[in-house]
């Protein structure tokens, strides 16, 4: 097993001995958080008038954005390291194809994906494997397909570790996570940043991100 192999297996152990406790208190998250779901409308929106298709949900969890996707019109499938929230994904929302996967090696063909979400799972990749994530990610795009990524801020901080209640997680600074974003061939469309709520410890990043077009053939 490689390190990040090694990694993945601590953090879906460490989610799968949280499962339940995580699925209540995840369940009616976006009731209360406007912002967020006017993040992922937009991003449902960018994605039909694309042409729509396929959008993964990568590291779905208990399913609830998936569903929430679902909902605004979307054809969804979840893909998450733990098979207990997988199990509890497919029980609470049978509609959706959720399965167990490592998001750094989806069992996607390349192109095969409109849009895709990664709603706070970044947060539990060491800060070292993320380009390896977003070049996985850019392989299963197509050309013109959309990213959105929901992560926890550094603000005026470099990335920084800090003590997550399930697995080691990482706050980004918005800037540097677009950037590399950037290099791994993705275009900016649009960022928010909203302020903690009272109960949450840090501000919010979100980033929409789109893979170009491929170049015309001369």
């Amino acid at each position: 097993m490689n390190a990040i192999d090694g990694r993945h297996a601590a953090t879906a152990a460490a989610y799968d001995a949280a499962a339940a406790r995580y699925a209540e208190f995840a369940r009616d998250e976006l009731g209360g958080l406007p912002l967020d779901r006017a993040v992922l409308a937009s991003f449902a929106e960018h994605v039909r008038a694309a042409g729509g298709g396929l959008v993964a949900d990568l590291g779905c969890g208990e399913g609830r954005i998936g569903a929430h996707l679902a909902g605004l019109g979307l054809d969804v499938a979840g893909f998450d390291l733990s098979p207990a929230l997988t199990r509890i994904a497919r029980e609470r929302h049978p509609g959706i194809a959720f399965a167990v996967a490592s998001v750094h090696r989806l069992p996607l063909a390349d192109g095969s994906l409109a849009g895709a979400v990664a709603w706070y799972s970044l947060i539990h990749a060491d800060p070292g494997d993320l380009p390896c994530y977003l070049a996985e990610f850019g392989r299963v795009l197509r050309p013109g397909g959309h990213l959105l990524a929901a992560f926890f801020e550094a603000d005026g901080e470099p990335v920084t570790r800090y003590g997550h209640k399930v697995a080691p997680a990482y706050r980004w600074p918005l800037g540097e996570l677009a950037a590399l974003a950037a290099q791994a061939g993705f275009a900016e469309v649009g960022r928010m940043s909203r302020e903690p709520r009272d109960g949450e410890r840090f501000r919010r990043g979100h980033l929409l991100m789109r893979r170009p077009q491929a170049a015309p053939s001369r």
